[in-house]
């Protein structure tokens, strides 16, 4: 795939975004839900080869293809790791899969209500990295507590910041102010969120466009203006801590809104499977999920 189809298939393609790219200290989580304990590695060298062992299985499984999964979101050492044999991002546009790359360094501690992104100074050299690999987008995270109106005006100019330096190495940035679904004020932050997030997008210039990955909201379709704006490409939703059910079913309220889970999508999976399982049970998250996704009526109902 040239970037013009992969263009093509994340605007209109029928189906979601897998996010493989839990990293740092959110490995060991990963792991022991995957069924691999603490105890398993006796360095980060070996823990990380374990994590990759589990996303080479995914990706290589005849169940993980681009008829359902139309992009993953990498961590950096997935990226430049193999599976079956080629680079990770070939082995996935090989298989008709979009390849992203998460590319933040973790959060700050929590100041006016949210966590910002932590400095990223090697962040050109990762970027012009990336497109040689073969990497179309990126995805950046930060994290929304409380509705704050400066700390989420904040958030929203920091990643729009990132987007443009994403955009000046031709890719295509995946902006994600995650808004903690557990917060007592999640429908305000969400408003503050979407009203801001307006604002960056009618205030982008040229022609170019950015990816939303997004917290399903409190008030099912109000992001429909974000899905709706003609400076987004698509609009993604994360699990953020829903079960699978859970997050199908909320995801099946906000038209025009695909997913992009991880926890949702990882959390029937374990290492001791027969592989016959293994692909057995990740076939049946890609297809609920897909569903969510692409016929939401069906679950909606």
């Amino acid at each position: 795939m040239n970037t013009a189809d992969m263009t093509a298939k994340i605007a209109d393609g029928q189906g979601f975004i897998a996010a493989l790219d839990q990293s740092g200290g959110s490995t060991p989580k990963a792991l022991k839900g995957y069924g691999v304990e603490d105890g398993a590695w006796n360095s980060d060298e070996e823990m990380f080869g374990l994590i990759h062992d589990m996303r080479a299985r995914i990706i290589l499984s005849p169940t993980f293809t681009g008829d359902k999964v139309i992009g993953a979101i990498l961590f950096e050492r997935t990226m430049d790791g193999q599976a079956g044999g080629r680079p990770v991002p070939q082995a996935l546009a090989d298989k008709g899969v979009v390849p992203f790359l998460k590319i933040d360094k973790g959060l700050e501690e929590e100041a006016d209500g949210v966590q910002l992104m932590k400095p990223m100074p090697e962040l050109d050299t990762l970027l012009a990295r990336a497109a040689k690999l073969g990497i179309f987008g990126t995805k950046e995270r930060s994290v929304i507590n409380l509705a704050n109106a400066e700390g989420i005006a904040a958030i929203v100019a920091q990643q729009f910041e990132i987007a443009d330096q994403v955009l000046s190495h031709g890719l295509m940035p995946i902006i994600e102010p995650e808004v903690n679904i557990k917060s007592a004020e999640r429908a305000e932050a969400d408003r503050i969120l979407l009203d801001e997030t307006l604002t960056a997008l009618d205030a982008m210039t040229g022609d170019d466009k950015v990816m939303l990955k997004l917290s399903l909201p409190a008030k099912p379709g109000l992001f429909q203006p974000l899905v709706d704006h003609p400076r987004v490409l698509r609009v993604v939703a994360l699990s953020g801590g829903f079960s699978r059910t859970e997050a199908c079913a909320e995801l099946a309220k906000n038209p025009g809104i695909i997913a992009s889970f991880s926890r949702a999508l990882l959390s029937d999976l374990r290492h001791q499977m027969s592989d016959a399982d293994f692909d057995r049970a990740l076939g049946e998250a890609i297809d609920e999920i897909h569903c969510a996704s692409t016929e939401k009526s069906l679950i909606a109902a």
